[in-house]
């Protein structure tokens, strides 16, 4: 395998279709996942956060300001064509399941499933264009990404631990 188009993923979520598929059919490939000790639909939640910051590296992504730490629970009604992390517009979504993303040539899916007592986050990146360039976007994207994981993995599993009155009200 390439370096940074797997991390995380197992050999079946790599192959398992997802909605960004069909929007870049001819594109390089990178699939990332992550389990989360939190309920999947709090997981949507954090991942509808991504409308107002990527939640990467900030001082890269956000010239040094934080990202949110706390959720913002309107920014879960979405509507198609909406602006996720200022360059990328939510193409699909289903509640709780999925968010499609697009930004030129690129096609995201974040797809959330239970598993056992928490989530599984799948994430699908499809690439066109030139191999060589989108190679080196892969790799670029490894790094960002699996911080981004990281940081959303963080954040839901401290909501889930937080005590009942410290929650946000969640819908899922």
């Amino acid at each position: 395998m390439n370096p940074g188009l797997a991390w995380g993923a197992t050999a079946a979520e790599r192959v398992d279709p997802l909605p960004c598929d069909d929007l870049q059919p001819v594109a390089l490939q990178a699939d990332r996942a992550i389990s989360i000790d939190a309920p999947y639909g709090l997981v949507y939640a954090w991942l509808c956060q991504l409308r107002v910051a990527p939640y990467s590296y900030d001082l890269l992504d956000r010239r040094g300001r934080t990202s949110p730490r706390r959720r913002d629970p309107r920014l879960t009604e979405l509507e198609v064509g909406q602006r996720f992390m200022g360059q990328f517009t939510l193409a699909s979504f289903a509640l709780s399941e999925h968010l499609t993303l697009t930004a030129g040539n690129i096609a995201v899916t974040y797809a959330v499933r239970p598993e056992a007592d928490g989530t599984r986050l799948v994430v699908r990146v499809r690439m066109g264009g030139p191999r060589l360039p989108a190679h080196l976007l892969a790799l670029g994207d490894l790094i960002m990404m699996r911080k981004q994981l990281l940081t959303l993995k963080d954040l839901a599993e401290a909501e889930d631990r937080a005590e009942p009155g410290d929650r946000l009200t969640q819908r899922s």
